[in-house]
């Protein structure tokens, strides 16, 4: 390959376009497309942290977050900690994703960011937000399971994603899933396509900081062993 890394990842996501159905009452989200100021800061990103052909481990998420990834194009990393962290500042927006606070307290406990995204690289089978609309007509974020229908008709879109962000130069013998029905869907993507080898399932970051706040250094500790096995 000869692009490095971080230009396929850049080129990966300057391609997104979902033109497929939804069912009706849900929306999906292009951050690159929404705000000039995310493609900036997702180049700065992936240019500062993966600019080598070293290949990675995958973590894969469920969808973008319209105040994490959704509105910084870096997947659980909202505007707090791209500057805080990775010291990318983003002008346009403030977001603060709860996600986002647990992976960064795992990623410190990791080593920190270069080291940790020299060995791991993140995204999700569906890379692009995803709302749906309540019955008072607010758009609330939405997950790509949701719905039946919702899967069904975005399959073949997220087993082509997933397969182009394995050609970024990742790692298919081990994947590892975050949240548990988040991994029984990414399972039925798995025997349908055969992407990877073995699924190792931890738990959500929003499920940990949500439900369990107190054991979070317990849940940093388990996804420290895992990503070590």
């Amino acid at each position: 390959m000869s692009k490095n890394f971080a230009e396929r990842a850049i080129e990966f996501n300057l391609q997104l376009r979902y033109s497929g159905k939804l069912p009706q009452g849900f929306q999906a989200l292009n951050p690159y497309t929404e705000n000039p100021e995310t493609l900036q800061v997702m180049r700065e990103f992936y240019r500062k942290y993966y600019s080598d052909t070293t290949p990675r481990k995958f973590i894969i998420g469920i969808n973008p977050s319209r105040h994490g990834a959704g509105v910084t194009g870096v997947p659980f990393t909202d505007t707090k900690r791209l500057e805080s962290v990775c010291g990318i500042k983003m002008r346009s927006a403030r977001t603060h994703e709860v996600s986002s606070v647990f992976m960064y307290d795992m990623i410190h406990a990791y080593g920190g960011a270069a080291r940790f995204y020299q060995d791991f690289y993140i995204n999700s089978p569906f890379p692009l937000a995803l709302l749906r609309r309540t019955p008072n007509g607010k758009w609330l974020n939405a997950n790509y399971y949701d719905d039946p229908a919702l899967f069904e008709m975005t399959k073949d879109f997220m087993i082509a994603s997933l397969r182009k962000n394995i050609r970024l130069g990742l790692r298919a013998t081990q994947v590892f899933v975050l949240g548990k029905k988040n991994a029984t869907f990414i399972q039925k993507l798995n025997d349908q396509a055969r992407l990877f080898d073995e699924l190792i399932t931890l738990e959500h970051p929003r499920f940990i900081q949500q439900y369990k706040s107190k054991d979070r250094q317990r849940y940093i500790e388990k996804y420290l062993r895992a990503f070590s096995g």
